[in-house]
C-alpha cells in the first residue's frame, strides 16, 4: 500500500482557510518549539480522501464482513435507529436544561424515552424496575454487585463476603465483584458444561451473598438447572444475578426474573441496537426484584400524575451516583427506537434466529472440528481445534486464515475451560447465504490443516501486514516509529 508520504509535491495545499485576521504575538516560548520541521505530507484534498477512504476499505466491521466474534454480539443495526439518535432535539438537548418551562417542555422527551425504555425492559425481562445509569456492561455487574452488598448490610447481614462464580461465566464477573469488595470462589461446571450442583450445594454457606451466573453461559449453553440454581442460592440467604450479556439468545422466550434472579445486567450495546466495538459506546442497565428497588441509583426517573416526567433523588437506602446526568441517552433512545420498531412480535424473533444460525454453524462443522460438550446450544457455539494441532495447526492460525479468506476471526481461546477454543457467534442478523460461505471457508481450513499446514501457520498473507510475531510484539513494543 502506497504510503500518503510518498504523495503530493512541494506546496500543494488541501485546505483553503482565511487569513489571519488576529495579531500573531507568537508567544510559544523557545523551548517548545520543533527543532526541525513536522515533515508533513504536503498533498491535496483529494488526495487526503482517498488515503484515507483506502485504509477503511482494508478494515474488517459489520457493515462490510461477517464478523462472528463470540459473546460479543457484533451484530449489524439498522441505520435508521443511527438517524433517530442524531434528530437535533435529541442529540443537542444539554442534561443541565430545566426539566419543565413555562410555555413549553425542554427535557420532558428524553425523559419520557428512558421511562419509558426502562417499563419495556421490565416487561421483557420480568423485573420490578431498572436503573438506564450504568455505562457499560461491566459497569452494570459492579452496580449489581453494589446493590446486593446494600441489600444484605440493610438486612444487618453484612457478613455475607462471597460471591460464587461459575467457571463458564463472564471474564469481567469476579473482577465486578472484587471491586465490590467481596471475595470470589470458583463453581466448576459439569460433564454437560452446566454448573455442578453438587460443587455449588457445598459452597453455600451462611458467608455467600450471591451467585453471578451468566445465562446462557460463555459455553453458548442455557444451564436447565437455572431456576434450581436461583431457589438454592435463596433459601441459603443470598441473591442471584444474571449476567445478560448473551441476552440475544433468549429474549423474549424466558422472563430472567421469573426464573428467580434477584438482578441482572443487560447491554444495550449488544442486544440493542448500538454500534459494538472499539471500546464503546456502551450501556449497561441493571433490573432488580421488588426487594433491591430501595437501593438503586439516582438519579431515577419518575413520572407525575399529571403525565410529566422528573427526575428525584431523595431515596434514603439508594447506593447513590454510578453515573452522571442520564447516562449513555444516545445508546438509551436507540434501544427505545429499536423495540418500539420491533414490538411485541419482533423481541422473539432475536432469539429464535440467532439460536437456530448458531446450531446451524454447530451441526455443519461437526465432522471437522471437536466440540468439548456436543449438545444444542444458544446463540454461540464454541469449538475445539485440538483435532487440528496434531498437524502443527492451533486456534490462533485458524483465525488468521479466516482473515485471508474475508472473514472476522471468531474469539478465541475463550472460554478458557476450552482448550484451542474457537467460540462463534453468527448474530441473528446474518443470512443463511453469508453463514453458509463462513461454514464452507472454516471447512476449507480444515481439510487444508492435514494437507498442507504451512499454508495456514502462514497466514494471512493477503494483508497489508503479515503476520506478526505477537509475543515480541507484547514484550517489546515500538511506539517510538
Amino acid at each position: 500500500m502506497e504510503l500518503i508520504f510518498s504523495k503530493g509535491a512541494a506546496g500543494r495545499v488541501g485546505s483553503s482557510l482565511p487569513a489571519l485576521d488576529v495579531p500573531n504575538n507568537n508567544s510559544i516560548l523557545d523551548s517548545m518549539k520543533r527543532k526541525e520541521s513536522a515533515e508533513m505530507p504536503e498533498v491535496s484534498e483529494l488526495e487526503a480522501v482517498r488515503h484515507f477512504t483506502l485504509l477503511s476499505r482494508k478494515n474488517i466491521g459489520v457493515d462490510s464482513h461477517f464478523y462472528p466474534l463470540g459473546s460479543c454480539t457484533m451484530k449489524y443495526n439498522p441505520k435508521f435507529h443511527e438517524n433517530v439518535a442524531s434528530l437535533p432535539g435529541f442529540a443537542d438537548l444539554h442534561p443541565l436544561l430545566p426539566q419543565l418551562r413555562r410555555g413549553g417542555a425542554l427535557t420532558q422527551g428524553a425523559l419520557e424515552v428512558i421511562y419509558e425504555t426502562e417499563q419495556m425492559l421490565n416487561e421483557i425481562l420480568g423485573f420490578a424496575q431498572f436503573t438506564m445509569q450504568p455505562l457499560a456492561g461491566a459497569h452494570g455487574e459492579l452496580t449489581g454487585c453494589m446493590l446486593i452488598a446494600a441489600y444484605h448490610k440493610a438486612n444487618g447481614d453484612a457478613s455475607r463476603k462471597v460471591m460464587l462464580i461459575p467457571d463458564a461465566a463472564h471474564g469481567t464477573n469476579p473482577a465486578s465483584a472484587a471491586v465490590a469488595g467481596f471475595i470470589t470462589k470458583e463453581i466448576p461446571s459439569d460433564e454437560e458444561g452446566n454448573v455442578c450442583m453438587k460443587s455449588l450445594k457445598e459452597a453455600l454457606g451462611p458467608d455467600v451473598a450471591g451467585i453471578m451466573l451468566t445465562c446462557p453461559n460463555t459455553l453458548g449453553l442455557f444451564d436447565p438447572n437455572t431456576a434450581e440454581i436461583c431457589k438454592l442460592v435463596k433459601n441459603a440467604g443470598g441473591l442471584s444475578y444474571c449476567d445478560g450479556a448473551n441476552l440475544n439468545a433468549i429474549i423474549g422466550r424466558v422472563k430472567p426474573g421469573d426464573l428467580g434472579f434477584d438482578v441482572m445486567h443487560i447491554n444495550l450495546h449488544k442486544t440493542f441496537a448500538t454500534p459494538h466495538g472499539g471500546g464503546g459506546p456502551g450501556s449497561g442497565p441493571v433490573g432488580v426484584a421488588p426487594q433491591l428497588v430501595p437501593f438503586l441509583p439516582v438519579s431515577r426517573v419518575a413520572k407525575r400524575a399529571d403525565g410529566t416526567y422528573t427526575l428525584e433523588y431523595n431515596h434514603s437506602q439508594s447506593i447513590g451516583y454510578i453515573a452522571p446526568f442520564y447516562g449513555n441517552f444516545s445508546i438509551i433512545l436507540r434501544t427505545y427506537a429499536y423495540l418500539v420498531t420491533l414490538g411485541r412480535e419482533g423481541v422473539p424473533r432475536i432469539s429464535e434466529h440467532a439460536v437456530l444460525n448458531a446450531n446451524y454453524i454447530r451441526a455443519k462443522l461437526a465432522p471437522y472440528y471437536d466440540q468439548e460438550y456436543d449438545r444444542y446450544c444458544m446463540h454461540e457455539c464454541v469449538f475445539s481445534a485440538t483435532r487440528q494441532t496434531k498437524y502443527g495447526v492451533h486456534a490462533l492460525d485458524i483465525a488468521k486464515s479466516l482473515i485471508d479468506r474475508g472473514f472476522h476471526p471468531p474469539t478465541m481461546y475463550f472460554p478458557m475451560i476450552v482448550k484451542e477454543a474457537l467460540m462463534i457467534e453468527p448474530t441473528e442478523t446474518e443470512s443463511k447465504e453469508d453463514i453458509d460461505r463462513f461454514i464452507e471457508a472454516m471447512i476449507d481450513i480444515a481439510k487444508e490443516s492435514e494437507i498442507s499446514p504451512e499454508k495456514i501457520i502462514q497466514a494471512p498473507i493477503t494483508t497489508p501486514v503479515k503476520r506478526l510475531d505477537e509475543t515480541r510484539a507484547a514484550r517489546n513494543p515500538k511506539i517510538s516509529e
